[in-house]
């Protein structure tokens, strides 16, 4: 048996001829240094400082990790589990017309409140009573939107509507614009018109009148250039009604019918409050209008997901017309509100995006009401009873 002094001496040598060596242990590493000299030393290196650190930094990582499940509606258990917070998913009640017609009626609509409308509706969705209020954008577990927009051509839209939402059926194609040339060709007509007349009235009628006549038949073009010049609109808007087809009476009230009705259904189920709810006494059909938001508050920048909401509301009347007759007549005050939204957005919506909203907008629209289309044509018919804003809410959630 080797004694400690033969022990101590081929340690020794072992230091002094192996290239490296390193002892680890709780607290440290042992490390071999070497000098010029040859001269072998050992030296304590202390970890203990980068482990803090890199316990830090999974503190700090798990505490982020942590506050996003927490605004995706998710926690997270001490074990490390991720649990919704929502998956109770509420089941639906499943509630007949009737049922819901009361239920709804407690709402106060009339006042135009957005704030106490949002609330009382909210609830009713979190008590399993209500399921399509704001189901357009309600997400199960999580607060984002589901109504994301993306760019959408018009050949797009065409394609994915059965080809029935195109441009010129919404209006936003341009094939329906006045161009140059239409005010072009009208002048000239005016012009060789009022000269056909007034050597007309020279050649028929008495020199004394007929002269009177030429006279006021010279003025006619001078009167169309200045009205032209001033206010071309005049001119464009005789130009198209001259050129659209007239309907009866009947027609253009389901039209609108069936405008408002889209309208109302995307509206509801995009979660926007209404903000009033009347007879309009030119048509006698029921108008609505919405808040812009779910709150009151005024004068505030819209933001990127109340904007998609909102191109999905403006889109789905003329939405609506076109998928009964092939065309809208209707959409121009919405699109001009559409326009006045982006402006109040707290991003900057240029004319390229604005195109794209538009478009995904008639396109989520469609989709929508296809989607959800029987319940549609019985809000139709609501409408052309000018039902109350409780009876057209029950149309949607109750049970048929």
């Amino acid at each position: 048996m080797p004694s400690s002094a033969a022990i101590l001496t081929t340690l020794l040598a072992l230091s002094q001829t192996a290239d490296a060596f390193q002892v680890h242990n709780n607290h440290g590493a042992v490390k071999r240094i070497t000098t010029r000299q040859g001269k072998t030393f050992l030296s304590m290196t202390d970890t203990q400082s980068e482990v803090e650190k890199l316990r830090a930094a999974a503190a700090k990582a798990r505490e982020e990790y942590e506050r996003l499940s927490k605004e995706m509606g998710k926690e997270v258990s001490s074990s490390g589990d991720v649990k919704d917070a929502r998956a109770a998913q509420v089941t639906p009640k499943n509630l007949s017309v009737d049922q819901v017609k009361s239920i709804a009626a407690d709402i106060e609509f009339s006042s135009g409140d957005a704030d106490s409308q949002t609330s009382a509706l909210d609830k009713l969705v979190e008590s399993g009573d209500f399921s399509l209020w704001k189901s357009a954008v309600r997400r199960a577990g999580s607060d984002m939107s589901m109504l994301i927009p993306f760019p959408v051509s018009l050949g797009n839209l065409e394609s994915r509507t059965d080809g029935k939402v195109t441009g010129e059926s919404l209006g936003v194609g341009g094939e329906g614009d006045v161009k140059f040339e239409d005010f072009q060709d009208l002048t000239v007509a005016v012009v060789l018109g009022s000269t056909l007349l007034g050597i007309l009235a020279l050649a028929v009628l008495p020199p004394n009148v007929g002269a009177t006549f030429t006279y006021f038949f010279a003025l006619i073009p001078i009167g169309f250039i200045g009205i032209g010049s001033t206010s071309p609109g005049i001119i464009a808007a005789a130009i198209q009604g001259a050129r659209s087809t007239k309907e009866d009476d009947e027609t253009r009230r389901e039209r609108i019918c069936r405008h408002e009705a889209g309208h109302f259904l995307c509206g509801y189920m995009c979660g926007l409050p209404v903000k009033e709810y009347s007879i309009s006494p030119d048509t006698g059909v029921a108008c609505v209008e919405f808040h812009t938001s779910s709150t009151s508050a005024a004068g505030r920048e819209l933001t990127d997901d109340e904007i998609a909401a909102l191109s999905v509301v403006a889109m789905s009347g003329s939405v609506a017309e076109i998928m009964e007759y092939g065309k809208a007549k209707g959409g121009e005050n919405d699109l001009l509100e559409l326009q006045n939204c982006f402006m109040k957005s707290k991003e900057f919506i240029g004319a390229a995006k604005q195109q794209d909203l538009t478009r995904w907008g008639a396109l989520t629209s469609y989709g929508l009401i296809k989607a959800n289309l029987k319940k549609y044509e019985s809000l139709v018919s609501a409408f052309k009873e000018n039902k109350s804003l409780s009876e057209c809410v029950a149309i949607i959630e109750g049970s048929a």
